[in-house]
């Protein structure tokens, strides 16, 4: 191939990539109190103790916090093991449970300890979200 048309074919290949990176760019979810999410919970605890968490606070396995992956810091929410209608409120200050999507928050060890969790590890819950932090000002 000549010079030329190796130069077309990077521009057109950088093109190609530029449109499809910005088009799989996906718009924040937005959340609603009241709307309720069905998935996997799982919890954390003795690890983690002491760390600090996404929204730059130290995780206390006592507290009854939650990580959830697009829910914003402060945002509570009620979550109710399915499987025997326990239910506990969580402030969401951390970002996960990371890996198998079906996992939609990961608690601390507290909240756990009242949902009955801890020995099944994974169990299905339904999270409902109850109130929501005021909207961060924009830094201009």
């Amino acid at each position: 191939m000549s010079r030329p048309l190796l130069s077309l074919a990077a521009a057109f290949l950088t093109a190609i990539t530029v449109t499809l990176l910005t088009g799989c760019a996906s718009a924040p979810i937005v959340y609603q109190s009241g709307e309720t999410i069905k998935g996997d919970a799982t919890w954390y605890g003795r690890e983690q103790h002491g760390r600090r968490t996404a929204n730059g606070e130290r995780f206390d396995m006592y507290k009854l916090t939650a990580a959830h992956r697009h829910l914003p810091f402060g945002a509570m929410v009620r979550v109710t093991n399915l499987r025997n209608g326990l239910s506990v409120v969580v402030r969401i200050n951390d970002r996960g449970p990371f890996g198998d999507s079906d996992r939609i928050i990961d608690v601390s060890s507290a909240a756990a300890d009242i949902l009955q969790m801890k020995r099944a590890g994974v169990i299905p819950v339904e999270v409902e979200v109850l109130s929501l932090p005021p909207p961060r000002k924009k830094k201009h």
